[in-house]
């Protein structure tokens, strides 16, 4: 039986994914604030801590992707190529060494979930969406000779199970030599999955960490930026509410992957 997630089956056709790598292009919008660094070390699992450098720093971001196999047949049929993610991401140290680590994160297609749960993240389904910028016309941030105008506006807006949870404003100021330093290093996340017998017991605990290949990063702006998180029965993104905004980033970026490592495995 065939193929890289399910279902297998002879020919391997009808899995939900094709195999590695998987390449992306696209755009992204961080919106980089502080909360009490007391309050995020407890959604830190054990082995954990909080990075040395400005351990109260949180990124949200919202991304708008294309995305394919190695053979790019999903370019010619764009509903298995397109979708958007929101995802909130902090920096912390295992075994001493620092990464980004991401906390929460939803996708609006069941494909980009399931990419997702294999690296990792803690990927739900939801509603998103990003202002795109535009090169002609008066309908969305202008795009000149390839560059972002400075004042332009992008909105951005997070939903789950009929609720929103987040909304983001950005206001172009100019051209920034990166993207924040809160989503800048390689992530480190854990994967598990409870055994059948569903008594706790996890048939998969492990440790991993990745990062992408082959990026190929767009022009990066600044700007200001407000963030405003809103409740929701089924969620927790408003106990990581902002407390002090840092600023906002723009930037259209390309990359590939293929691979993650284990840094500890829990046999159980």
């Amino acid at each position: 039986m065939q193929g890289f997630a399910y279902p297998q089956t002879p020919t391997g056709n009808a899995s939900i994914l094709p195999p590695t790598p998987w390449h992306y292009s696209g755009q992204l919008l961080t919106i980089e604030y502080r909360v009490s660094p007391d309050l995020l070390r407890t959604f830190l699992p054990e082995s954990f801590e909080l990075a040395d450098e400005d351990p109260g720093a949180l990124a949200l971001i919202w991304a708008d992707w294309q995305s394919c196999g190695n053979d790019f047949a999903e370019v010619l049929d764009p509903v298995r190529m397109q979708y958007m993610e929101t995802f909130l991401v902090m920096r912390c140290q295992f075994r001493k060494q620092t990464y980004s680590r991401c906390l929460f994160i939803w996708v609006d297609k069941d494909y980009a979930m399931i990419r997702g749960l294999h690296q990792g993240y803690p990927k739900k389904l939801g509603s998103i969406h990003l202002t795109r910028p535009v090169r002609v016309g008066r309908v969305g941030p202008k795009m000149q000779d390839g560059k972002l105008i400075t004042g332009g506006k992008f909105g951005a807006t997070l939903a789950a199970n009929d609720r929103r949870l987040a909304e983001a404003t950005f206001t172009v100021t100019g051209e920034s030599p990166n993207t924040g330093f809160v989503n800048a290093l390689p992530m480190v996340h854990n994967r598990w999955m409870q055994r059948i017998e569903s008594d706790g017991v996890a048939s998969l605990d492990e440790i991993v960490t990745m990062r992408g290949f082959d990026a190929d990063l767009g022009t990066a702006y600044k700007g200001t930026a407000s963030l405003e998180f809103f409740p929701s029965p089924t969620e927790e993104l408003t106990a990581l509410a902002p407390q002090e905004i840092i600023g906002g980033f723009w930037r259209e970026v390309g990359v590939s992957w293929k691979a993650g490592e284990t840094l500890q495995q829990t046999a159980r």
